[in-house]
């Protein structure tokens, strides 16, 4: 008798790099998709409401129109603004926006992650910071011009209030989330509180963190407008008051465009930091 042969099947591995390359055709069919669907109705809507405000279906006078809109960027970009050049103004707010941003992000981190950690803490602060939290931070913004005068000191003060509790929130969840299995694992080797702090707590929690970044930077635009509208010497704030008293619709919306292109360039910088820092994340799948 012959021996019997034993064959094992032969798995086909020339289909798994074709359906690989298949889905990332598709993907990029549907990114390009939706970006054309994007521009379309950003271009049906400008386009609209220009017909309509020529029309005189709407107030032009109130509503302004696109072409007003940009007719009065392309003079703020050439000829400058009564406060000086439209550079300066959007520096000076960004500035104001970005020291706010970066104080409250570390003192929301630093609290979020103390209060996360250490249970004491926690019970006897949380009252105050849920009562702090309940006040509308934008009534503060007049009592730090009162405090801190018209420079830069009462709009970062604004920044900072909006940023702090959306991030301290946000890292105090992801301490009280991180996976008991690896603290415990820590303290096993033998690792000190700072270090299963330093080593797994926050590095677990940076995700969470992350997560509030993306919305915290618009606060601290939002903080840096308001305290400049209510009182200031220079920024984009300022512009869209001076707008609002000459009733200058277009100044009011061309502002309100620069502010739009501003915190969409910095959503695009944290994307960008957040997809380096998190490499090991897997891809979200397009549906």
């Amino acid at each position: 008798m012959s021996p019997e042969v034993v064959t094992t099947p032969v798995v086909d591995t020339v289909k798994t790099p074709g359906r690989a390359q298949s889905r990332a055709q598709a993907a990029r069919r549907r990114k390009i998709v939706v970006s054309a669907a994007r521009i379309l109705l950003l271009v049906a809507v400008l386009g609209l409401w220009e017909v309509l405000s020529r029309a005189k279906v709407i107030d032009p006078f109130n509503f302004s129109m696109p072409s007003q809109i940009w007719d009065q960027i392309y003079t703020w970009l050439t000829h400058g603004t009564a406060l000086g050049s439209l550079g300066e103004q959007i520096w000076y707010t960004l500035h104001e926006a970005l020291l706010g941003w970066v104080i409250g992000v570390v003192a929301g981190v630093l609290f979020g992650i103390a209060l996360g950690r250490i249970t004491f803490l926690a019970d006897v602060l949380g009252p105050y910071i849920k009562v702090l939290n309940s006040i509308p931070r934008i009534v503060l913004a007049p009592i730090f011009v009162i405090w801190f005068g018209l420079g830069p000191a009462s709009k970062v003060a604004s920044a900072v209030v909006l940023v702090f509790f959306p991030v301290f929130f946000n890292a105090f969840q992801g301490a009280r989330e991180v996976d008991r299995n690896l603290v415990s694992n820590a303290r096993i080797l033998g690792a000190s509180d700072r270090r299963v702090t330093l080593q797994v707590v926050i590095p677990s929690a940076t995700s969470w963190i992350f997560t509030s970044l993306h919305v915290s930077f618009g606060f601290a635009l939002i903080g840096a407008i308001v305290g400049e509208y209510i009182g200031a010497t220079k920024g984009i704030g300022l512009l869209v008051a001076q707008s609002q008293g000459t009733f200058n619709a277009a100044g009011v919306y061309a502002a309100m465009v620069i502010l739009a292109v501003v915190a969409l360039v910095a959503e695009g910088l944290l994307t960008f930091a957040e997809r380096r820092i998190f490499r090991w994340k897997p891809a979200h799948s397009d549906h």
